[in-house]
């Protein structure tokens, strides 16, 4: 464990140096089109991917990648760490998130952020904002971006009970477009809530697309049958790996 949290310690002061030039090289790409500050986004989760495999042992297999959709989507994706938040977006031509709203204060950060077109969310506006917002995110689809969303609303520890909330049937019956499934185990590698990054394979499984125009009980039972099931199978994997790596012995959980 020692030789874990070494590794870990290296790999967060490397891994946040990484950003802090980055948003610096961003400073002048916020006069030139959107694509710049998305070039330098998809740069950060490169590295971030190279130093997690060097430093922490942690190798990322990216499974069902040609089933990603061209065009205008929806992508719902299970959510367990900080780290998905950076690393989907390389997959997409046009990607959107809804962010909170302090985020976009952040000097140069926000800045980025705004520029990237990022739409924010104020969390003490109450349901008359969260459905300006959700309208909002499903024009913007319309004209062909790609919204990276996490149904549940916040990160959950691997193999908690899910919570899959109704703004994402919204936006999906609103704007007419597929929704691609993702399952993931990063919670097993990243977890939320400490600095820890342990070794392994974290694995992001893109599903089959769901088609536009189902019914809104029936879109959610398929999304949440179609990533609960295969993030249960890959988290059990990944445990498997996890105990074998720490001589048959689960490492301590983080809820």
């Amino acid at each position: 464990m020692a030789l874990i949290f070494l590794r870990s310690l290296v790999f967060n002061v490397l891994f946040y140096l990484v950003l802090v030039l980055l948003l610096a090289l961003a400073i002048p790409t916020l006069l030139l089109p959107r694509g710049a500050v998305m070039t330098l986004a998809a740069a950060w989760a490169h590295i971030s991917l190279f130093l997690m495999r060097v430093i922490c042992n942690i190798r990322v297999e990216f499974r069902g990648v040609e089933k990603i959709p061209q065009g205008p989507l929806i992508v719902a994706s299970k959510h367990q760490s900080f780290w998905e938040t950076f690393v989907l977006l390389r997959f997409f031509e046009q990607p959107l998130f809804i962010l909170k709203r302090e985020l976009m204060m952040i000097p140069v950060f926000g800045w980025c952020l705004k520029k990237a077109g990022m739409i924010s969310v104020e969390r003490t506006g109450g349901p008359r904002s969260l459905i300006k917002t959700l309208k909002r995110a499903a024009a913007e689809v319309k004209r062909g971006r790609q919204l990276v969303i996490f149904p549940e609303g916040t990160r959950t520890a691997p193999g908690a009970p899910p919570n899959y909330k109704a703004g994402v049937a919204q936006i999906y019956a609103e704007s007419g477009v597929p929704c691609l499934p993702i399952a993931l185990n990063s919670g097993l590698f990243w977890p939320r809530r400490t600095f820890m990054r342990y070794p392994g394979t974290l694995v992001v499984e893109f599903l089959d697309p769901l088609p536009p125009g189902l019914q809104r009980d029936e879109f959610m039972t398929r999304l949440r049958d179609q990533i609960e099931t295969a993030t249960t199978r890959i988290v059990e994997a990944g445990r498997a790996e996890q105990a074998q790596l720490f001589g048959g012995v689960p490492r301590p959980a983080k809820s």
